[in-house]
């Protein structure tokens, strides 16, 4: 394994993306755990972490200036779940976990814009991709509590 430096700390969402089997999802079930605390706290600590998250991860992306995306850079996962989140007005085990398979859903296929920020290249569009991501899976999260209100919390 590679040196760890503060870059590769912050870009391996602090190590999750060192997982040996499905580094992405290793890091967004680490995200997920951290952004459903801090959404009982406050949706504003969610937002807030969302936005440093995607600060730091194109500062520790370009620092590394690694080839592509490799998948242990899983900090635009963490960025991407804590978006998926804020979809939810508090966090309940089904909203949680619907804003899990939703983020990862829309993560793992890339379907419209999702797929364009990917073929991007740089740090920019490392996280651009997963920020999209988490965008619609909040969009989603959010109709559904429109037409079921209760079902998510």
């Amino acid at each position: 394994m590679a040196e760890i430096t503060a870059a590769r700390l912050i870009a391996s969402g602090l190590g999750s993306g060192y997982a040996p089997k499905a580094p992405g999802t290793a890091g967004s079930l680490a995200a997920v755990m951290i952004g459903a605390a801090l959404l009982a706290w406050s949706p504003w600590a969610v937002l807030a972490a969302a936005a440093l998250a995607c600060a730091a991860g194109v500062w520790a992306i370009g620092a590394i200036r690694p080839d592509g995306d490799p998948g242990w850079i899983v900090i635009d996962e963490f960025a991407g779940q804590w978006i998926a989140l804020l979809g939810l007005a508090s966090p309940s085990p089904l909203g949680v976990l619907a804003a899990f398979a939703l983020f990862r859903l829309f993560d793992i296929t890339k379907p419209g814009p999702v797929g364009w920020a990917d073929r991007r290249h740089g740090p920019v569009w490392v996280m651009a991709d997963d920020v999209i991501a988490g965008l619609i899976a909040a969009v989603v999260l959010v109709a559904v509590r429109a037409i079921a209100p209760g079902l998510l919390g």
